[in-house]
C-alpha cells in the first residue's frame, strides 16, 4: 500500500505530546511503519515546506534538527501539471485550500492514501476516496 501523509500528521509526529496534540502515537506508529519500510510513501512537491514554516514558526528551537531529520528521510516526490490540475479541481470542489488537494490529488491519481489528521477536511473529502483519518489508524500487528 502507498500512502501519502499530509503535514497534518507529520507535525503530530514531530511535536509527539499527546497532552497538547491528540493523535501523536497514531502519527508516531504510522511514521515508525513507514521507516521500517512497511509502508511506500509518495509525497507531493510542497510538504517539506509546508512542514518546515509550521516548524519554524511554532518550535523555533528544535525546527532546524526537525527539518533535517524530515530531509534525511529522503521521502519520494511526485510532482506534474496533472496533479496540479486536479489539486486545483478538488480546490474548487470543496472549497478548500490547494495545499491539502495537493496531498489528496496525489492520493488519487497514485492509486494511493492520504492520511490526513485534519477532519475537517477528512469529512468534505471522504467522498472522493483515496483518504483516511488518522484517527482511525491502527498499528501493524507484528507477524506472528
Amino acid at each position: 500500500m502507498i500512502f501519502v501523509i499530509d503535514a497534518s500528521v507529520v507535525l503530530k509526529w514531530l511535536f509527539d505530546n499527546p497532552e497538547i496534540e491528540p493523535l501523536t502515537e497514531e502519527a508516531t506508529d504510522l511514521m515508525q511503519a513507514v521507516v521500517n519500510g512497511s509502508f511506500q510513501v509518495v509525497q507531493p512537491v510542497h510538504w517539506l515546506a509546508e512542514v518546515a514554516a509550521v516548524l519554524s514558526r511554532k518550535s523555533s528551537e528544535s525546527a532546524e534538527t526537525d527539518i533535517r531529520l524530515l530531509i534525511n528521510m529522503n521521502l519520494p516526490v511526485a510532482a506534474n501539471s496533472e496533479l496540479l490540475l486536479y489539486a486545483s479541481k478538488l480546490s474548487i470542489q470543496l472549497n478548500h485550500h490547494l495545499f491539502d488537494t495537493l496531498y489528496h490529488a496525489l492520493a488519487v491519481k497514485q492509486d494511493a492514501v492520504l492520511v490526513t489528521a485534519d477532519e475537517h477536511y477528512y469529512r468534505k473529502a471522504l467522498s472522493i476516496g483515496h483518504i483516511r483519518w488518522l484517527g482511525a489508524w491502527h498499528k501493524p500487528q507484528a507477524d506472528n
